[in-house]
Parts: C-alpha cells; sequence; structure tokens
C-alpha cells in the first residue's frame, strides 16, 4: 500500500498588500517523506509553512494536514513546528525551555529529560542546558528551538530554515538525524536557501514568487535541467520560469 498524504496543499493563494507570497501553489507530501523547499529569500517558503500549520489564513485554497484541514487543532499535538524566528524563552535557561514546552506537550518531567538528553547532545548544547537562552549567540538559539520543535517526537515536523548560522560539521549531523526521522516514518518538510542542502531530501520543491518552479527527486531535477548540481539546476529552471513570463 501506497504512502498517504500527510501534507496537502490545493490552489493556495496568499497575498500581502500588493505582493503575492502565494500563487496557486499546489503541494503533496507522502508519510515518510523529507521534502526540501528551496529557494531565495523572499520566495514564499516561511509564508508557505506557516499556512500549512494554520497560522495564516490563505486568500484562497485550502491546506489539509494528516487528514484534517487547517487551522484545526486536532494535529497539535502530533505536529512539531520550528519557526524562522527563535521559539524560545530568554528568560529561561535551555532545560526550562524544555520543561516549559514539555509541559505544554502534556510530557512527563522524566520524558522530557530524557528527550532532552537527546536532543541537547544533538543540538551540542549538553553542557550549556542551564545557561540563560538570552545569552547565546543566534545559531545557539536556533539549536535550542529545534530540540523544542522534535521534543515530543511529533508525526509530522516543519522546519524553516534550521541549519541557518550552524557551522558545516552540526549541519551535517541535522540532515543525519532528518533523515533518521523520516526513515522511522516521521514526515518533515525543510525549509532552506542553501539549495544544495536540498540533495539530503527525498523530494525537493523549488519555490520561487510563490510558485513552485519544479519538484521531484533530486537526480530527477539534476537530469531534467541537464545541470551539474542543483544551484545550475535552480538557475535553469529560474531562467526558464522568466523567459516564459516574457
Amino acid at each position: 500500500m501506497a504512502n498517504p498524504l500527510v501534507v496537502r496543499a490545493e490552489d493556495l493563494v496568499k497575498t500581502f498588500g500588493k505582493r503575492t507570497a502565494l500563487n496557486h501553489l499546489d503541494l503533496a507530501v507522502k508519510q515518510g517523506q523529507l521534502y526540501g523547499l528551496a529557494g531565495p529569500n523572499g520566495a514564499g517558503k516561511t509564508t508557505l509553512i506557516r499556512t500549512l500549520c494554520g497560522l495564516i489564513r490563505p486568500d484562497h485554497g485550502a491546506a489539509y494536514l494528516l487528514g484534517w484541514q487547517m487551522p484545526s487543532t486536532r494535529v497539535r499535538s502530533q505536529l512539531g513546528y520550528m519557526p524562522q524566528d527563535f521559539a524560545v524563552y530568554d528568560d529561561l535557561s535551555v532545560l526550562q525551555n524544555l520543561e516549559f514546552f514539555g509541559e505544554l506537550y502534556g510530557l512527563r518531567r522524566a520524558e522530557v529529560h530524557r528527550r532532552a538528553d537527546e536532543l541537547l547532545d544533538l543540538v551540542q548544547l549538553s553542557d550549556r542546558r542551564r545557561d540563560r537562552v538570552g545569552s547565546f549567540s543566534g545559531g545557539m538559539r536556533r539549536r535550542v528551538s529545534l530540540a523544542i520543535s522534535l521534543l515530543h517526537k511529533p508525526r509530522l515536523v516543519f522546519l524553516d530554515e534550521p541549519t541557518a548560522g550552524v557551522d558545516p560539521k552540526l549541519r551535517r549531523n541535522f540532515w543525519d538525524y532528518f533523515n533518521a526521522l523520516a526513515d522511522g516514518g516521521v514526515t518533515m518538510v525543510v525549509t532552506t536557501h542553501l539549495v544544495e542542502e536540498a540533495l539530503r531530501c527525498h523530494m525537493v520543491g523549488f519555490l520561487m514568487d510563490g510558485s513552485l518552479l519544479t519538484e521531484g527527486t533530486p537526480e530527477g531535477i539534476l537530469a531534467q535541467t541537464d545541470a551539474a548540481n542543483l544551484d545550475d539546476a535552480f538557475i535553469r529552471l529560474q531562467e526558464r520560469g522568466e523567459e516564459d513570463r516574457t
């Protein structure tokens, strides 16, 4: 039996004044897929993620997560979301942040501490768990936000630029972990402006001006564009799109 769809967007439109952030966008992500949304800043990645999660209402179209039309409180306990801005409390320590969000997720304190050991090891903050988050750099605060988004073992995870400001070695560790989660059946949608990161994904969607230029496997997109790497593939797709509009 084919994996069911856990993310579905139909004809999404969202405008902010005269700017069209989402332009009749369709999207489908199957269970256990690691789906990469790649594109430059301003392409519409964050707006799409926030619309899918029910934080923004579209002007037209609909979004469905785990079979429920968004916004819906029914998916909250099964959904992990890491926003591009930092979802952390600066006056609390790393561990206090995890304890606070763990309580919101309905986790027992002992379970939070068990998960904290794993996740803080992942984000390389184990030795800083007692430190106040407000004293951290932007990249470190982003790592705390990532740990929070994964704390309750969600079935579906949206990560908005999780590797921004992260050094290459730790970035590789993150992607290894994301792939391991997907192998275990967790569905993940990850945005990045670093197009080459999308090579680590099962499926890639190239977003530009609120529209998907194309989507497919990394290998399929390279073959489609006859490009040596995904950066070149994106440039060629962008140029084709500009030619189609002229």
